[in-house]
């Protein structure tokens, strides 16, 4: 049998439907990233406005993508893990600053200064096993036994110095959450938080279950596309995110996050306060959730990706707005989707178009800002960056790659150009530990894709950081 060409699936996105500029949005998009099937929701108000799938959520069968269709749901289920550790924290069955060896005999020494709350905002400094060759991704582990090669790994940094993503620490706080209430972190969560809230597909993976509606993962092999890799049940359950869920599930979870319906009054607060290093600086991350900004609104969010699957729920949470994107393509980006849709419903949240270069009322600034984009692809500390930037050097796996690809988009460029800035001073918003003035937008082009960095600077024009995403 042959693959499913490229030309089959930019057909999908040109199925007729409804005259209604998100739909015709969604299949533009989907026919540009090459995705099988999405499924939507827009809320507002805590209320769904609009739910409804594209494509297909299965496409060898070719059954159709529904607001119904249940999706692997990736790292957006941190939030919910990081939910049951708060409300155990709150009912005292845990302390957030509880060092992590008191649940795990037979720590290295290395972790006698991780804390829950270090796992929590991913500043413990344990190795992410993801993408390393620490885990056998075909081999059924134990808890006991993910703990065990948890142990062996060395730390990337001491222990609340900086941040870098980290899977690992996820799945061991699902592990401190069944020792601190004896209960799998998958049924605790069933029993106090998706049973409760009525999100009744929301559930731990299981490929053995029958699972209506449930879609398949994909990805792009040399541009045909082919099924997820397979992957062994039990590290199908970890809790870095191993969730099956769809869209009006996660509505119903936005409704709740703005009702305070299951932690005590300052929790949800705690955990979408960004999380502070040992030097004073700022992470916008707090308890499994991106605390981020659009033009200057507030945006909590995370994104997902794992086994043929990409998702984000994307929550403006001032203009009571919020965006959930679920996609079945390992290489798709549905937080370009979801922060598009965003601008598209409210002007206030509208992104400038990277290929639509506008007059430059500081040109000397546009090129001091690509300077630092070159000397933190190098590893160098630029003079325009504030101390924040400056200090940030994890060194891990991760935060190499992304310092490579800004360097291929430098080497690459034919263009960088000031796109738009947004007078921030008296919003409150902090990057690294520097209080943001003014966020300005560039746009970077090469000959093959389109790029908006963002950069956050301070009062005195220092940036005190940045950050892309291809449009």
């Amino acid at each position: 049998m042959r693959p499913i060409s490229l030309a089959f699936l930019l057909a999908l996105a040109a199925v007729p439907a409804a005259p209604d500029a998100v739909d015709d949005y969604v299949r533009a998009q989907m026919g540009r990233q090459k995705i099988p099937g999405l499924s939507l929701a827009v809320c507002r108000n805590g209320r769904v406005a609009k739910a409804l799938g594209y494509g297909f959520a299965n496409v060898e069968l070719q059954a159709p993508a529904r607001a119904e269709t249940v999706y692997q749901s990736g790292s957006v289920g941190k939030q919910f893990t990081a939910t049951a550790v708060m409300m155990l924290a709150q009912e005292g069955h845990l302390s957030l600053d509880d060092p992590i060896g008191k649940y795990f005999e037979g720590a290295p020494e290395t972790w006698a200064r991780i804390s829950v709350r270090h796992l929590l905002t991913h500043t413990s400094g344990i190795k992410d096993w993801e993408g390393q060759n620490d885990i056998d991704y075909r081999r059924d582990y134990s808890e006991d036994e993910l703990t065990r090669v948890a142990f062996t790994l060395p730390l990337d940094f001491a222990p609340g110095t900086q941040w870098s993503y980290s899977n690992t620490g996820y799945a061991l706080l699902g592990f401190i959450v069944r020792k601190a209430s004896g209960q799998f972190y998958g049924d605790f969560l069933r029993e106090r938080v998706f049973t409760p809230l009525g999100m009744s597909s929301t559930r731990v993976i299981s490929e053995a279950d029958i699972v209506p509606q449930r879609a398949a993962g994909y990805r792009l092999v040399e541009g045909e596309l082919t099924n997820q890799e397979w992957v062994s049940p039990t590290l199908n359950t970890t809790a870095d995110g191993s969730l099956y869920l769809t869209v009006l599930d996660l509505a119903k979870w936005d409704a709740a996050l703005y009702e305070d319906k299951l932690l005590e009054a300052g929790g949800l607060a705690q955990m979408w306060t960004p999380v502070r290093l040992a030097n004073g600086a700022t992470f916008p991350y707090g308890f499994g959730w991106g605390l981020d900004e659009q033009r200057g609104q507030r945006l909590f969010e995370h994104g997902g990706s794992w086994q043929g699957f990409r998702t984000v729920i994307a929550r403006y949470v001032e203009r009571k707005l919020s965006v959930i994107v679920l996609s079945n393509l390992a290489q798709a980006e549905p937080e370009r989707i979801a922060h598009g849709i965003a601008g598209m419903l409210d002007p206030l949240l509208a992104l400038p178009d990277p290929r639509q270069a506008q007059p430059d009322p500081d040109s000397r600034r546009t090129a001091a800002l690509r300077s630092v984009l070159a000397a933190w692809a190098k590893g160098e500390l630029g003079p325009g960056m504030a101390p924040g930037l400056r200090g940030a050097n994890a060194g891990t796996a991760r935060e190499k790659a992304a310092r490579k690809r800004v360097g291929q988009h430098l080497e690459k460029a034919t263009a960088f150009t000031f796109l738009a800035e947004d007078d921030v001073h008296q919003s409150g918003l902090e990057r690294r530990g520097t209080t943001v003035a003014r966020i300005v937008h560039c746009g970077l082009l090469t000959p093959d894709a389109a790029y908006a960095y963002r950069f956050h600077l301070g009062a005195s024009g220092e940036v005190a950081d940045f950050d892309w995403e291809e449009r």
